[in-house]
């Protein structure tokens, strides 16, 4: 896992009931998707360069604790094993959880695509990002892949 990215919580972001608005527990979760991104090489300089991106295709969200006003939360970040994925990996399974303190207070898992923008389709990452995502991948934690039941 990498190091947590820490956020304190914006008033605005605060909803009727005095808690952490939904959309905004996916904000700070993409929040930490561009921490990763960065981390991998996808950052700022790579995209303008290459006109590449990572997509979010899909995404589970689950809302596991309510989170207060004052909070500061931790976002804990892991890559999910590609297995064997050979050469041309394209995709990449990440799962954000934010914790309260020892709480967990919710988690996202994504899929991902490396998009050419000017081409509009799935390109394979470059070897050294492809390289950079298996030495991070971990094992899917027991959430991940579960269908909304």
């Amino acid at each position: 896992m990498s190091a947590p990215l820490v956020q304190r919580l914006l008033p605005e972001w605060i909803d009727y009931n005095g808690h952490l608005s939904e959309a905004y527990y996916v904000l700070i979760f993409g929040f930490a998707t561009d921490a990763l991104m960065d981390r991998i090489g996808l950052d700022a300089a790579y995209r303008e360069r290459t006109g590449c991106s990572l997509y979010t295709v899909e995404a589970h969200v689950r809302y596991l604790r309510e989170v207060a006003a004052d909070a500061e939360v931790e976002v804990h970040t892991r890559v999910i094993d590609p297995g064997t994925a050979g050469p041309g990996l394209k995709k990449a399974r990440i799962c954000h959880e934010m914790w309260v303190g020892d709480a967990l207070a919710a988690t996202e898992e994504l899929m991902t695509l490396h998009v050419d923008q000017g081409e509009g389709r799935t390109v394979p990452f470059p070897d050294e990002v492809a390289d950079r995502i298996r030495a991070l991948a971990e094992p899917a934690p027991d959430y991940a892949g579960r269908a909304i039941g």
